[in-house]
């Protein structure tokens, strides 16, 4: 795999592997210092991100690589000036060895390949995908249970700009026996093409309408935020489905709670005393991960 765009180039073998690999750099992350210290990594931004890119950027330094950012491309680089994105990797990839790529059009990053001749990386596609953070989110849920097949996962809030949830359940589905449900307020249903995609890789898909139709003994419940800034339906609620210590009563001592942040109020801050709660156990999984993705597609040898 020489780029990642979409959660659809994974297999089950290439995630273990980066599983596996995160589980060592967590261990001993000192032993993996200078495996890229001759590389030279730049990340575009043309959206916000806090998580993301600052996870990315503490990965390539934590690897021994150098960086070259800009935060706010959109606003912060020549696509001010009408610069076009083909142009813009044309020309930043004459300066590095991978360029991570958030943009605010779901095929950017796809785009980018047509001319990229070093590895692109989709940081979070528009209302498409975010390929890594499915990649950190599945890390998690192995860290946690040690296993993902036969899990009953939760999606909850905006299913139908939620990128996040999009990546997740592409990537839930090169697992066995797994049911998704999905729970959402009116106008934010899971896409249509979602669902298809997971019935035609035989995942159970189950719209629900209130946290008492989702099993007490689901694995995970994944909350997500409204998308406010990609709703311009006034029709559609940017009311949150909320967590909160009564809802958490009704699910298992083995239920996990997740969250790809920033939330809102969508999850009641009293709920992260919770030993469930483990969305910051989640985002810090981040680092990992990135770093064992890095480290694979730029090819670097791994012996400990």
């Amino acid at each position: 795999m020489k780029h990642l765009i979409s959660s659809e180039q994974f297999t089950a073998g290439l995630l273990h592997e980066l599983f596996v690999l995160a589980d060592q750099m967590k261990s001993h992350p000192r032993d993996f210092d200078d495996i890229l210290k001759h590389k030279v990594v730049a990340t575009l931004f043309y959206e916000p991100s806090t998580r993301t890119r600052l996870s990315f950027e503490s990965a390539v330094q934590r690897l021994g690589a150098k960086l070259i950012s800009t935060e706010n491309a959109r606003e912060m680089s020549s696509a001010i000036k009408g610069e076009n994105i083909l142009d813009s990797i044309r020309v930043v990839q004459g300066y590095c060895d991978a360029i991570i790529l958030r943009h605010y059009e779901n095929d950017a990053a796809r785009k980018a390949t047509e001319v990229a001749s070093v590895p692109i990386i989709n940081a979070g596609g528009g209302t498409g995908e975010h390929p890594t953070q499915a990649l950190l989110d599945l890390y998690t849920i192995y860290s946690f249970k040690q296993k993902i097949s036969g899990s009953k996962v939760a999606v909850l809030g905006d299913l139908k700009n939620g990128r996040t949830i999009h990546s997740l359940i592409k990537s839930l589905s090169l697992y066995d026996d797994i049911e998704i449900y999905g729970f959402s307020r009116i106008g934010l249903e899971m896409p249509a093409e979602y669902i298809s995609y997971l019935n035609s890789r035989q995942v159970s898909y189950h719209a629900v309408s209130s946290f008492e139709e989702i099993p007490g003994t689901v694995d995970v419940l994944y909350h997500t935020r409204t998308q406010t800034e990609r709703i311009s339906d006034e029709k559609v609620s940017s009311g949150e489905i909320i967590i909160d210590r009564e809802v958490m009563k009704r699910f298992s001592d083995a239920t996990l709670l997740m969250h790809p942040l920033p939330r809102n109020q969508e999850i009641a801050q009293e709920v992260d005393f919770d030993p469930r709660a483990i969305y910051f156990k989640q985002s810090e999984n981040g680092l990992f991960i990135r770093m064992a993705l890095l480290t694979s597609l730029l090819g670097a040898t791994v012996g400990r």
